[in-house]
């Protein structure tokens, strides 16, 4: 088989865990039970009770309903509907402006008080990608203007959480070295830089999502685990709406007081 086959094969349900299980390891989000979560993923097992855990992602999985609803997709956990939001592909492109407004309004305006800037968000063009929800409705971006070890942090977090993307240089076991671009900070702007070396886990014992991965693979990576090998378009697409959100989050740093009323 092919690895751009082997990428394709994985139904949607277990693409999803393959993307939500490195924050849901951290208990950041999902069910408290991440070793569960984790035997759907390397098992490639598909039932009623991993849909149960997937919509226990309340993050997640409002987009997945709002792509599947404004596409005419009739289950959520489709593959390409799954692929739409975390890695990027053409359904983003049918979910208008209206309905990702409605979406954005009906879950954020009561929660966070601060609609003004993510309506703004949307206006500017935002869609329901997983880089959308990290730069535009994540509290940390209102973070970066105060310096020291909080914008620190707060980079770090943006950088960890989205889903990047990284070629391979070596397979140590479970582990991986691999070049990708870490997010930048000049004190005005986000920005990728230079592709830097980094060691990420790709199995546990010997147990992983992608398997025989070699030297020149390119890969998503969230946190610090590697989720999935990328297809070249798959590649192009991360990167495309990835800089399309790093766009939107940048023009809205540049009003003049904005960020200190993000977080």
């Amino acid at each position: 088989m092919s690895e751009a086959a082997q990428t394709a094969s994985a139904p949607g349900p277990v693409l999803f865990v393959r993307y939500a299980f490195p924050p849901n390891q951290r208990g950041s989000c999902g069910p408290p039970d991440s070793g569960q979560f984790f035997e759907y993923g390397v098992t490639c097992t598909v039932d009623p009770g991993l849909v149960e855990l997937a919509r226990q992602f309340t993050g997640a999985w409002p987009y997945l309903e709002l792509i599947a609803d404004a596409t005419g997709t009739p289950d959520p956990l489709d593959r390409r509907v799954v692929e739409a939001y975390w890695i990027g592909n053409d359904l983003l492109d049918r979910v208008g402006a209206r309905a990702m407004g409605d979406s954005v309004e009906e879950r954020f305006r009561r929660r966070t008080g601060r609609f003004g800037p993510l309506a703004d968000s949307v206006l500017a063009g935002g869609m329901p990608h997983h880089s959308y929800h990290v730069f535009c409705v994540y509290p940390w971006l209102g973070l970066l203007g105060g310096g020291g070890t909080a914008a620190e942090h707060a980079l770090t977090v943006l950088d960890r959480c989205r889903i990047r993307w990284g070629r391979v240089r070596a397979v140590e076991g479970d582990q991986v070295v691999v070049d990708t671009r870490a997010l930048t900070w000049d004190g005005r702007c986000l920005g990728l830089g230079p592709a830097e070396t980094e060691i990420a886990t790709a199995a546990v014992d010997g147990v992983g999502f992608v398997s025989d991965l070699r030297p020149g693979d390119q890969v998503a990576l969230h946190w610090d685990w590697v989720c999935d090998r990328l297809t070249p378009q798959q590649l192009a697409a991360l990167h495309r709406y990835t800089r399309h959100h790093l766009d939107i989050a940048n023009h809205r740093l540049e009003k003049p007081g904005l960020a200190k009323h993000l977080g």
